[in-house]
């Protein structure tokens, strides 16, 4: 059995893995595929891939652009969420906070520098027509330390996938004022260049099965249910979350590469653009 170190967010997004994992898919090919967790998010796999902790990640495309950009010796080898990720812009609940453009020139709660949350910040201000150079980041590692942050007023608000935040919008930790939509597919899978070199053949068993169970994932029996149950999440919110999901099989065009190349030397989140070739395998 050849061991192989994948990382991903715990959100609904990644339990096609968990079920394959758990049935034994990559068993019956000679893979342990070890997966851990990482609800840092996309900024700690991206260092964890640098440090070579994990061979392959389930990761948010701008995130792994950037990095690799900045020289983390990794590719990415497909398109897994081919939809763009919701964005939810939340405050907290006692805040005095109204409106979007209540938050111009306030602090964003970020999980940490060069993550998700760090990077659609600037989308988000560049969208609003904010001054991008006066915004100002609060590292609070994960969604729970967000949740404190707002609370305690050491962050105003934080931008965190719209459905994974539901809950603490539906118990009152926090309002959302709006969503800013990913302007592209939203996940990527990416892996070490060393990985890659050493296990062609390996990454095409791996690629096969978890696209087989993706292709599959929404026509299984109750998947609504056993999403809604395994993520504490509301019935409803989970079929709105599957009517605008798409898994893809797919390697990200390199219109939708240049796409995010463009949108971060824009914001001056990169100081050069790679060309695609370096990014995808």
């Amino acid at each position: 059995m050849k061991k192989v170190k994948i990382i991903g967010v715990p959100e609904h997004f990644n339990l096609p893995w968990h079920m394959a994992i758990e049935e034994g898919a990559f068993a019956d090919r000679g893979i342990d595929l070890n997966w851990q967790d990482i609800p840092e998010g996309t900024g700690k796999m991206c260092q964890m891939l640098n440090d070579d902790e994990a061979d392959i990640a389930v990761i948010l495309t701008e995130g792994v652009v950037k990095s690799i950009t900045d020289g983390n010796a990794s590719k990415i080898v497909q398109e897994y969420i081919g939809t763009p990720l919701q964005w939810g812009i939340h405050v907290g609940s006692k805040s005095n906070y109204k409106q979007l453009k209540d938050l111009e020139g306030t602090k964003a709660a970020i999980s940490r520098f060069g993550s998700g949350s760090h990077l659609m910040a600037y989308v988000n201000a560049q969208k609003e027509c904010w001054n991008i150079d006066t915004l100002k980041f609060e590292v609070v590692n994960h969604i729970e330390g967000a949740a404190e942050a707002l609370t305690n007023g050491n962050a105003d608000y934080f931008m965190w996938e719209h459905f994974t935040t539901k809950p603490l919008v539906d118990d009152g930790t926090f309002r959302r004022l709006a969503d800013c939509e990913t302007p592209w597919p939203c996940f990527v899978i990416a892996a070490t260049v060393p990985f890659i070199r050493e296990n062609e053949g390996l990454l095409k068993h791996i690629l096969e099965v978890i696209n087989l169970y993706t292709s599959e994932f929404k026509s299984i029996p109750s998947i609504d249910k056993t999403l809604s149950n395994k993520y504490h999440q509301k019935l409803e919110d989970i079929k709105e979350w599957l009517s605008l999901t798409v898994w893809s099989n797919q390697q990200i065009s390199e219109s939708k590469i240049n796409l995010v190349n463009n949108t971060l030397k824009d914001l001056g989140r990169i100081d050069e653009i790679l060309p695609y070739s370096k990014i995808i395998r």
